[in-house]
């Protein structure tokens, strides 16, 4: 098979099929999206070597529970052993010996097959192309906030960060509360937003302080240091991002101020499919190019340039 190999550098190789696991299934990955994690691996992150790629759509190939094949899926990306304290505590994500697709021990999404456990598949609806699928693990991170914690229609929320996952944070949260702005840096990715009628701002603009919840979505120094400026004593600070270098922050500051820092990873399927389905959440707009698997190296390079917002891989 074709796929993307990261091994220091990026560059497109023929690779093996994935060999199963037990209860793995083979899927034929149909289209990918290139994520801030996967670019944040080209600089390190995880000590990675291997196929990167966790945001993607396919078809099952092969599986043990023959229902599965040939459906059309997406998945959870992260692979529990079942079996140490976390596992036993029902904390999956948390497993100490987890392989994670794209991310740790296991190649990822870039390629043309792909292994996940069969009970990481959800059957991606008829309803959804494959360019909005492809969206469904990031858009489950965003409505892991929900998971975490309670947003009632009073709160007044702050997302930091106009990017990919800033985008599908400020539309899962505009869901519970009307009182909510994302702030930015660029005006064409808060137009996005604007569309949609969510209040957006530019870093710049004075912006009264006191939000009951910051979501902390830019992965930077700065955007932690205004995430403490902005949120009301005895508030929460939601990190969403993850980056390769170590952040410094002023702990003083939540102390005083007896602020709760939340670290949010990955979430639900469940309600993103359902939200991508009912289109209650627009991923489209978001799209800036796309790429086939030939030309993957150039998909990583636009993926970090200031213009562009989400690129897609298609196998």
């Amino acid at each position: 098979m074709r796929g993307l190999l990261f091994d220091g550098q990026a560059r497109v190789v023929d690779l093996p099929v994935p060999q199963l696991g037990e209860g793995d299934a083979l899927i034929r990955t149909l289209a990918a999206g290139v994520c801030n994690t996967d670019l944040e691996i080209l600089n390190g992150y995880m000590d990675f070597t291997g196929v990167p790629g966790h945001e993607f759509v396919g078809v099952v190939e092969h599986a043990a529970n023959e229902h599965l094949i040939g459906k059309r899926v997406v998945g959870e990306i992260n692979c529990p052993c079942g079996q140490c304290r976390y596992c036993q505590l029902e904390m999956p994500h948390h497993c100490e010996h987890r392989t994670v697709l794209g991310i740790a021990g296991r190649d990822g999404a870039f390629a043309e097959y792909l292994a996940l456990p069969e009970k990481n598949l959800h059957l991606a609806p008829g309803s959804i192309r494959d360019d909005v699928a492809v969206f469904a693990e990031p858009l489950a991170a965003a409505f892991r906030i929900l998971e975490q914690i309670e947003v009632t229609d009073q709160d007044r929320v702050a997302v930091l960060g106009d990017g990919k996952l800033g985008q599908l944070a400020a539309q899962v949260l505009w869901l519970r509360t009307k009182r909510l702005v994302c702030i930015g840096k660029h005006p064409w990715k808060l137009e996005l937003l604007e569309r949609l009628h969510i209040a957006t701002a530019l870093v710049e603009e004075p912006i009264d302080a006191g939000f009951d919840i910051v979501v902390e979505a830019t992965g930077s120094d700065a955007g932690i240091a205004r995430a403490l400026e902005l949120v009301r004593p005895e508030g929460t600070i939601v990190l969403k991002t993850t980056a390769a270098e170590p952040s410094r922050i002023a702990l003083s500051v939540p102390v005083v101020n007896e602020v709760r820092i939340l670290g949010s990873r990955c979430g639900p399927f469940r309600p993103a499919l359902e939200a991508l389905a009912l289109g209650n959440v627009e991923v489209r707009p978001m799209i800036t190019e796309t790429y086939g698997i030939e030309d993957g190296v150039r998909a990583l390079e636009r993926a970090s340039a200031p213009d562009v917002m989400k690129v897609l891989l298609y196998m």
